[in-house]
């Protein structure tokens, strides 16, 4: 069976650098905490390989179509995976996603929130399978995002548990 790491490169797809902070930012916590078989994953926003925020900015519904979110909450995926990868060493270590919490930077009237994490969901369920990519799923719209992002997604995942070679 394939690494996670060898379905993103049959996909054509890399995970990108950490973030570039914008500047005059501080960021002072983890992009993942790992507390025993859990990873607690902080909200992350889109970013191009190289670890800049990914453009368009801005809301959804105004400035971006249904598409362009669509595509920034596969770009957060990235990054989430990017972080994670980090942290775990191989995303190998993931045995389920437990929870995602979508949120989308969204105009006045516009309702289609759980469209836009979709973006994520499915590239997640498409690395990880129906069973270990499966996850509880909220999606919901903000009057602003940091940085005028278009999508944040925060989440958790369960490990597998560490085995004497360390793995």
């Amino acid at each position: 069976m394939p690494t996670i790491e060898q379905r993103l490169q049959a996909l054509g797809l890399v995970l990108p650098a950490p973030l570039q902070t914008p500047p005059g930012a501080a960021l002072p916590f983890p992009w993942v905490r790992v507390l025993g078989n859990r990873a607690l994953i902080s909200g992350h926003g889109p970013t191009l390989a190289d670890g800049s925020l990914a453009q368009p900015l801005g809301k959804v519904g105004r400035d971006l179509t249904l598409e362009q979110a669509q595509a920034a909450a596969r770009l957060t995926g990235l990054a989430i995976l990017g972080s994670l990868h980090r942290a775990l060493g191989s995303l190998d270590r993931i045995a389920a996603w437990t929870r995602v919490f979508g949120m989308v930077n969204s105009a006045s009237g516009f309702n289609r929130q759980p469209l836009v994490i979709n973006g994520f969901s499915e590239l997640i369920v498409q690395l990880f399978g129906p069973d270990a990519g499966a996850h509880a799923r909220s999606a919901v719209g903000m009057a602003e995002l940091p940085f005028d992002i278009p999508v944040e997604i925060e989440g958790e995942v369960e490990l597998h548990p560490a085995t004497a070679a360390g793995g």
